[in-house]
């Protein structure tokens, strides 16, 4: 059987830590150079094939923070002009912009309390650095939990990616070529289950005719290959060879996405590229689904667990302090509800907010000291705020090299 219906959503998902492109600007000046250059390849390529392609690209709000920081903007402006290349995203009409959390927190671990803030600043971003709010939402490292469901629609988001095999439509039939409903305590939101394999490709090498043939099988061998198909690929948007790549003939815009999208503008490809904001509006889904917990490097069976940032003993210590923290943050705002007339308040909230950025947890213990750097400030800050002086946690004991070039997560 052909399949001519197929349409793709491809989306790339951009972030770096705290501080992290002042950090490699020093201590790794190649390595930022290339990740500055893939923010400015995306919108280029963009407006090369303005005509057919649509892309999907998504900035955590602490990395807009640091693109829009004029120091950031000096220290790289001998090879991107930073503020151009944010202008050129608000002018691109195939651009579809979507969210994400502010400091791309794993939301499922961080306090509930928190989750109204990490997605209101985030989405405040998006807009303030584009001039447009993103309708779609991209949970950071896909962890996602059917609980986030009225937290995301009252943010104003009305649809959210998700990987596909945590998808469990209702009606038994899985099928991640389709978009589904997904309700919780009276909320709902659109669901689009995101092809874990075919992203992985994209984020690692592919070819058009690959692409092209592998597509059109799993189309075929869908359970529903009569009805519009919606492949949806995701990946990291700066990391890894592929998408860094200079040499822009030998990675993905050049190999894969100028070739594609110039098979599509000349009728040469079954698979047109489209907006899930506009295919979702023109294609309701109506069949509903539950997303079990997880991410998109756990299986179904055991996604709970989000092994990757709670593996071991110290990382899962870092979890529990750090809710501990955020709710010692909400009890003395309830408490008190006086003027924050030093501040303290304040800088807590914001050590504790840039402290559930996944990227702390996700490399096992070796970066715990940055989230336990912020964690013990914020805690010395509370105190302070509180008239507690010396209540602030012992120092952490491990120490590890904080400058190392490898600190792109």
């Amino acid at each position: 059987m052909t399949v001519t219906n197929i349409a793709h959503a491809l989306g790339l998902h951009m972030h770096q830590p705290p501080g992290n492109l002042r950090l490699l600007i020093e201590v790794s000046p190649w390595e930022a150079e290339q990740i500055i250059r893939c923010y400015e390849r995306v919108v280029r390529y963009a407006e090369h094939f303005r005509d057919v392609a649509v892309l999907h690209v998504g900035f955590s709000g602490v990395l807009l923070e640091q693109l829009l920081d004029p120091e950031v903007v000096a220290r790289y402006r001998a090879i991107v002009d930073i503020p151009a290349m944010l202008e050129r995203y608000r002018r691109a009409p195939n651009i579809e912009l979507v969210g994400t959390g502010y400091s791309h927190p794993i939301f499922p671990l961080i306090a509930r309390a928190d989750w109204s803030e990490q997605l209101t600043r985030g989405r405040a971003l998006v807009e303030r650095a584009f001039g447009r709010a993103p309708r779609g939402f991209w949970p950071p490292e896909l962890a996602f939990t059917m609980e986030m469901t009225p937290a995301l629609v009252k943010a104003g988001y009305d649809y959210v990616v998700v990987d596909g095999g945590h998808v469990r439509p209702a009606d038994g039939m899985s099928d991640v070529l389709r978009p589904y409903l997904a309700c919780h305590d009276g909320a709902c939101i659109r669901v689009v289950p995101r092809d874990r394999a075919l992203s992985g490709a994209q984020q690692s090498g592919l070819e058009p005719d690959g692409f092209e043939r592998e597509v059109c099988v799993r189309a075929a061998r869908s359970p529903r290959p009569r009805e519009p198909r919606l492949l949806t690929t995701w990946c990291d948007g700066e990391n890894g060879a592929w998408l860094r790549q200079t040499q822009e003939q030998a990675g993905f815009f050049g190999h894969f996405f100028a070739p594609q999208m110039t098979r599509w503008r000349a009728g040469e490809s079954m698979i047109r590229p489209v907006s899930l904001g506009r295919y979702l509006d023109a294609f309701h889904p109506r069949v509903h689904a539950r997303v079990q917990t997880g991410c998109w490097n756990t299986d179904a069976d055991v996604g709970a667990a989000l092994s990757r940032w709670t593996g071991s003993r110290a990382q899962r210590a870092a979890v529990t302090e750090l809710v501990r923290l955020s709710e010692r943050y909400w009890s003395l705002l309830r408490e008190y509800r006086e003027d924050d007339d030093d501040g303290h308040l304040t800088r807590a909230r914001q050590l504790i907010l840039e402290a559930e950025t996944s990227c702390y947890l996700y490399w096992g213990e070796s970066w715990l000291p940055y989230l336990h750097q912020r964690l013990e400030a914020a805690a010395s800050a509370l105190a302070e705020f509180a008239g507690e002086s010396g209540s602030a946690p012992p120092p952490i004991c491990c120490a590890v090299d904080l400058t190392s070039a490898d600190a792109e997560a």
